[in-house]
Order: C-alpha cells, then sequence, then structure tokens
C-alpha cells in the first residue's frame, strides 16, 4: 500500500476517534439529559463517520472498489442520528426532565403557540443578568 494512502487512513482514524472520544467526555461530564444528547448525536456521528470513511479508503485502495456495505452503513447512521436524538428529547420534554438553569430554551406547554414560545425564548436573560 502507498505510504500516502496510509497516511490519509491514519488520519481520518485520528480524526474520528478524537471525535468520538469527544462525545464520549461530553456525554459523561454534561450536567442535564439536553446538554448531555449533544455528545452522542453530533460529536460521536461525525467520529464513527470518520473511521467507516477511513475503512472505505482502506478496503477500496486493498481491492474490490467501493463497498456498498460501508456506504449504506454511512447513510444509515447519519439519516438515524439525528432523528433518534429528536425522539429523545421529545419524550424527555413529555416526562418533563429536570433541567438546569444554564440550559437556554424553554419547553414546550400545551395550549402555548410556537410563536409565543419563541417569543419568551428570545425575551429570555442572558446568563450575566441578576
Amino acid at each position: 500500500m502507498h505510504p500516502m494512502v496510509e497516511l490519509v487512513i491514519c488520519v481520518l482514524l485520528l480524526i474520528g476517534s478524537g471525535f468520538m472520544l469527544i462525545g464520549a467526555i461530553g456525554l459523561a461530564r454534561l450536567p442535564d439529559f439536553y446538554m448531555r444528547l449533544h455528545g452522542p448525536t453530533k460529536s460521536t456521528t461525525l467520529g464513527v463517520g470518520g473511521v467507516v470513511l477511513a475503512s472505505v479508503v482502506y478496503f477500496s485502495v486493498r481491492g474490490g472498489g467501493l463497498s456498498l456495505h460501508e456506504m449504506l452503513v454511512t447513510a444509515f447512521l447519519f439519516l438515524t442520528a439525528p432523528i433518534s436524538a429528536h425522539m429523545l428529547a421529545k419524550a424527555a420534554i413529555q416526562h418533563r426532565l429536570p433541567v438546569i438553569e444554564r440550559t437556554r430554551g424553554r419547553a414546550w406547554t400545551p395550549g402555548r403557540s410556537v410563536a409565543e414560545a419563541d417569543r419568551d425564548d428570545t425575551e429570555c436573560p442572558g446568563p450575566d443578568h441578576p
């Protein structure tokens, strides 16, 4: 295998692993459910995408061309991660999970329109407000 291809594969693996590590740290250290949801859905998804992309490059250079299985896994990952995060957030709102004060935004309440909720969110005082 060409040394330049090995370098590309190593860089993709390191970038993917770095994103997965950041996502895992975020999952463990962030204070409430809504903040913790960002770790696995954003950075870990990118990390797994980087590792799968490294696999695509490796097996494409090794012979056999592009693997349909790896492309389908990548497409499935990038389609399902945001959908599952959305469903988890909706379930958390319905169960009225506790939120720390620093979490921005307001939970939707029945009888309040989306426009009212948006207006309330923009009028929410910043962190330096007494």
